[in-house]
């Protein structure tokens, strides 16, 4: 129909309207046309643009990989790692490893040891040989390995493990390595039979017993003749590399070289690592960790001759290269004064920046309000007194109603912040730290941490001796965890005088900046520690992706001068460097600072010794080493408070907090104990880093109980809690429960004993406990050295 009779349907409401309608509005009218152009055309061509679109992603993607093999390939790319590792111990890596070398070097000379320039295989390698039974240098080779080849020997049967290739010694190599990220792995099976059909079954078997030891990617390849080793070196050649991605976010340089220039009698001297550089460009104003001796400053960096060109000449002379390529430099770097980062490990603390040298005004103004109060109050003065007398005269009502609070005891927090206990009273002169060194507090068994490790004159009978006492406390914490006993010569009130009641331990409010001790002076902290990550990797990318002049880029072979080192850690590296890799990584800003920060750990399944809060451990977090005397604390996820653990038990994560220098992750974490004093290192616990964090609360709890002595319904005369009235009193405000589910309060105390009567919300069983929870904020110890070689 045409007219004035034409259908007019009402429009759709707003509330159905589709989102393009809705925020029409909200684009400009160029933006319009172009929106309905492109809408009127979507019909046209729609597949061919899909096709045309799918065909630009493909060749970028190609593009991309075959940009990579070229650098990998080419002469600028640093040499390849490959790192030999024996699954057991009566694998014999040396022949092995002499014949890769022989066949990389059929036509070139070997300058750098354990390094070959290849040019029939287009590539350069370098073949490193874990030690069997080194955890350390099977640790640091697997840091750096491009490639990680695991030996096993067809004709060695390991009985003790669940696999017949692989000894104790290889399982747990195998799980640090997984713990670390493994990069591309590959399995060389040697000591096969020469009957080809014995070889093929035999092969088969070792291949179905090692398979669910390694990815999925993981190949097998036979390596006991030349031939087979000449077939996986052209396919290793061809192959894309894969490594953690927590080594693509930093530079990092594995020295083949490592020496030092003392000056005289001084403490410092300067330490000298050559080698090439991998993953990032480093800048000559980056800090720089060394590993295993801690972050220094750069004070130059000397570009050298490539010792290993992959286009050298065959008819080199060996003696004229060497000496050519230890003395000449193409270039060198110096820092710039102005861009220099800075080495600041601490924050140095003003003892009197927390002094009040003036009151505000809005404590002048309380002042007089309180002044008002007094004068208003009418007080019975003897005759012909002046103000100014009265000023001095002691108001006994005042003196009575302090007396009263000083009865009230503890004070129970329902969201008020505030110690119980600290309020001006009797009892004060043991608040604070004092209570706890005079009347030990319950950390008094941390005190004296790492015992083993600071005595020197040990004998073997009291190292037993305290080892079973360890075991006993660990025993005791799993069976009645954070249970104490009241001491009877000393008051509660005196020995938890640095306790506090929740009346929530979910709800309740804990200021994070409350009472915090001196250590916190010295830390760094962050607004925002992801914002600040953010801005550090974005710098950190800026400078590898611009050709700045003061940046060395990948596979540069570089001389780095690393100043102000002391001279008995330099001496240590140089001892170290001949039986394992050295490697200098460059730190993104702010990761020299120390802070709080907190990994995600698990025991390892191969460390049966306890490990207690606090007791010093050294923590391989990435490239770096640090020592660290964490306290250990459970995680909850509907609360901002988090409870302390005495043990790090077995089979569950726990949070492990530390006073350490700033990383930022993700970043994995291997945790090593040192059990004597000459004793290696052992793996204790894996883990990553979680985050830095200097306002995570963690609570330590004890839980005082009580047994019933009499009961009457819901009433109960309980004992053995406290031991005299007095404590009954202060402890009043706090909620007791049960461990079979009830709840109750304390009414009074009973007789002189430290007896007291309690109301519960059910009928008390004579066989049931009552129980009171104390809280107290905990916190890490500060270590004695903060890098396993500086102590």
């Amino acid at each position: 129909m045409g007219g004035s009779r034409v259908q007019v349907n009402k429009p759709h409401k707003s509330r159905f309207s589709s989102k393009s309608s809705r925020n029409l509005h909200k684009t400009s009218v160029k933006d319009r046309l172009a929106i309905a152009k492109a809408e009127r055309n979507v019909g046209k061509g729609a597949r061919t643009a899909r096709i045309q679109r799918s065909k630009t992603l493909r060749d970028q993607k190609r593009a991309a990989v075959l940009k990579e093999k070229r650098e990998l390939s080419g002469s600028r790319s640093p040499p390849r790692v490959i790192v030999l590792f024996a699954l057991c111990a009566s694998v014999d890596l040396e022949s092995l490893a002499d014949d890769l070398l022989s066949l990389l070097s059929k036509d070139t000379c070997v300058v750098l040891p354990g390094t070959v320039a290849s040019s029939e295989y287009k590539t350069r390698i370098t073949v490193l040989k874990a030690p069997h039974g080194d955890l350390l240098s099977c640790m640091e080779m697997a840091k750096v390995a491009d490639l990680m080849v695991f030996v096993a020997s067809a004709k060695s049967l390991c009985e003790e493990t669940d696999s017949y290739y692989i000894d104790s010694f290889g399982n747990q190599c195998l799980s640090v390595f997984r713990s670390l990220g493994l990069p591309s792995t590959a399995v060389f099976i040697r000591d096969l039979p020469s009957d080809l059909k014995q070889r093929n079954e035999l092969k088969k078997i070792c291949t179905s017993s090692l398979a669910s030891e390694f990815p999925e990617d993981c190949k097998f390849y036979p390596a006991d003749t030349k031939d087979e080793l000449h077939k996986f070196l052209w396919l290793f050649k061809e192959q894309r590399i894969k490594v953690p991605h927590w080594r693509t976010q930093r530079p990092y340089l594995l020295a083949q070289k490592v020496g030092a220039v003392y000056e005289g009698n001084s403490e410092k001297c300067t330490l000298f690592l050559t080698g090439y550089l991998r993953s990032r460009s480093l800048s000559v104003n980056q800090l720089v960790h060394v590993s295993g001796a801690g972050d220094f400053q750069l004070s130059k960096i000397e570009l050298l001759k490539d010792p290993c060109p992959l286009n050298s000449r065959k008819n080199q002379d060996l003696m004229d290269a060497d000496e050519m390529h230890d003395t000449e430099v193409i270039g060198s770097l110096v820092p710039d004064p102005l861009n220099h980062e800075a080495l600041i490990i601490e924050n140095i603390p003003d003892p009197l920046a927390g002094e009040q040298t003036w009151p505000t005004e809005a404590e002048i103004a309380k002042a007089d309000e309180d002044q008002k109060k007094k004068k208003t109050r009418k007080r019975s003065l003897p005759r012909g007194t002046s103000e100014y007398q009265a000023a001095w005269i002691v108001d006994d009502s005042e003196e009575s109603d302090c007396d009263d609070e000083d009865d009230e005891g503890m004070v129970l927090d329902e969201g008020e912040d505030g110690f119980p206990g600290q309020e001006e009273n009797k009892y004060s002169e043991f608040d604070g730290d004092d209570a706890s060194l005079r009347f030990g507090d319950s950390e008094e068994e941390t005190d004296n941490d790492s015992v083993m490790m600071e005595v020197d004159n040990l004998t073997r009978e009291k190292i037993q001796d305290e080892l079973k006492e360890l075991k006993e406390a660990h025993a005791a914490d799993e069976e009645f965890p954070d249970e104490v006993d009241t001491p009877v010569d000393v008051p509660a009130r005196k020995r938890f005088a640095k306790y506090r009641g929740l009346k929530s331990f979910r709800t309740s409010s804990w200021d994070p900046k409350e009472s915090l001790p001196q250590d916190y002076a010295k830390i760094f902290e962050f607004d925002n520690f992801k914002r600040t990550q953010k801005h550090a990797l974005a710098k950190a990318l800026e400078l590898d992706q611009e050709n700045c002049e003061h940046c060395i880029p990948v596979g540069s072979y570089a001389r780095l001068q690393i100043k102000e080192v002391p001279s008995a850690v330099a001496s240590k590296l140089c001892l170290l460097s001949k039986r394992m890799p050295v490697t200098a990584c460059g730190l993104l800003k702010h990761e020299s600072k120390v802070s709080v920060l907190h990994f995600s750990v698990k025991k390892h399944e191969t460390y049966d010794a306890p490990i207690k809060s606090k007791e010093e451990l050294i923590f391989h977090v990435g490239f770096r080493q640090f020592v660290g005397r964490p306290v250990f604390s459970s995680e909850f996820i509907n609360t901002d408070k988090n409870k302390m653990e005495r043990f790090l038990h077995a089979g569950r994560f726990s949070v492990a907090s530390i006073y350490a220098p700033i990383s930022l992750t993700p970043l994995p974490s291997i945790i090593l104990k040192i059990s004597g004093e000459n004793a290696a290192p052992v793996v204790a616990a894996v883990g990553s880093l979680k985050t830095v964090d200097t306002d995570r609360i963690i609570l330590k709890r004890v839980i005082l109980t009580g047994y019933p002595q009499r009961v009457s319904k819901r009433k109960a005369s309980v004992r053995h809690m406290f031991y005299n009235p007095e404590d009954v009193k202060w402890f009043k405000p706090i909620e007791l429960y049960t461990k079979r589910g009830l709840r109750g309060r304390i009414k009074e105390p009973v007789g002189t004993h430290g007896t007291m009567k309690c109301l519960l919300n059910g009928v008390l069983e004579q066989r049931d406990t009552v129980c009171m929870n104390l809280f107290k904020r905990a916190y890490p110890k500060w270590p004695t050295h903060y890098f396993p070689l500086s102590e």
